[in-house]
C-alpha cells in the first residue's frame, strides 16, 4: 500500500495535508524518516509513526449500537439525523455503514461496519439469519397467534412470511413478546401482527445471528464488539 494512502485512510488529512507532514519529517517508517509519498509500506510488518506515535493500522471497524428512536438506519439523509452522524470521527472516516435496517422508531441491536462481505453475509435471504425482536402489542396475544407465526402469516401484499417463533411474554390488552423471524422485509414485525389484527406499540431487536445486544449499552450508545463476537459472526457464514 502507497504510504499517503495509509495515512489518509487512517485519518492524518487529505493526500495533499499528508504529503505536507511527509514535508515536515513528520513521518517514519522503522525509525528512518521518509519523504517519498508513493513509498510502498506494509503496516503489518513495518513500524511506521508520525510524529512518533505508531501508526495502528486498521482495515475493518465493527460496531454494535443501541440504536435509539428517532435515528434512521442510514449513512446519509437530507432531514433526519443517522446511526452514521452519532459515530465518533474516526469511525466515521473508514466509511462503515448499517447492517440492514431498523425502523426509524425501533430500537435496539444494529451491527455497523465497513466490511462489505460480511453484511452480505448476515442479509443475503439464504442464510436465514435469525434475528429476535422484543415487543409490545395493543392486544392481546394468544396461543392462537403463537400457531399463526409459527406457520407464517400472509401479510397485506400477499407475502406468506417464513415460520416466526413467538413466545408470550405477558399476555394482556397491553401484551408483552419476543418475536424470531428469519427475514427482513420491511416493517416485517408490524405487518405481522397486523396480519392477526394487532398493533405494535414498541419495538427493540435484541439479536442478530449469535450476536447479542449488550444490555450496558445505553439507547445511542456504541462499542466495538469483541473478537469473540467477531468470530461467532464469521462462523456464521
Amino acid at each position: 500500500m502507497r504510504l499517503d494512502k495509509l495515512l489518509a485512510n487512517m485519518g492524518f488529512g487529505s493526500r495533499k495535508e499528508v504529503k505536507q507532514l511527509l514535508k515536515q519529517k513528520a513521518v517514519t517508517v522503522d525509525t528512518v524518516v521518509v519523504k517519498d509519498a508513493a513509498l510502498k509500506v506494509d503496516p503489518e510488518a513495518q513500524h511506521i509513526a508520525v510524529f512518533g506515535e505508531r501508526v495502528q493500522y486498521i482495515e475493518f471497524i465493527y460496531l454494535m449500537m443501541n440504536k435509539p428512536p428517532g435515528v434512521i438506519s442510514a449513512t446519509e439523509d437530507d432531514y433526519d439525523k443517522t446511526v452514521i452522524d452519532l459515530l465518533d470521527p474516526f469511525a466515521q472516516h473508514l466509511k462503515p455503514f448499517p447492517v440492514g435496517r431498523l425502523d426509524k422508531d425501533t430500537e435496539g441491536l444494529l451491527l455497523i461496519t465497513n466490511d462489505g462481505q460480511l453484511t452480505h453475509n448476515l442479509l443475503s435471504p439464504k442464510k436465514h439469519v435469525p434475528k429476535t425482536y422484543y415487543a409490545k402489542i395493543a392486544g392481546r396475544v394468544t396461543e392462537e397467534d403463537v400457531k399463526a407465526f409459527a406457520a407464517g402469516v400472509e401479510l397485506e401484499d400477499g407475502y406468506v412470511t417464513m415460520p416466526g417463533h413467538l413466545v408470550i411474554l405477558t399476555s394482556a390488552e397491553q401484551s408483552e413478546i419476543e418475536l424470531t423471524i428469519q427475514e427482513g422485509k420491511f416493517h416485517q414485525v408490524k405487518r405481522m401482527f397486523e396480519a392477526v389484527n394487532k398493533k405494535v406499540t414498541y419495538l427493540k431487536r435484541l439479536s442478530m445471528g449469535p450476536l447479542q445486544l449488550d444490555k450496558n449499552l445505553k439507547l445511542g450508545e456504541y462499542r466495538e464488539i469483541t473478537e469473540e463476537e467477531l468470530a461467532l459472526l464469521i462462523e456464521n457464514k
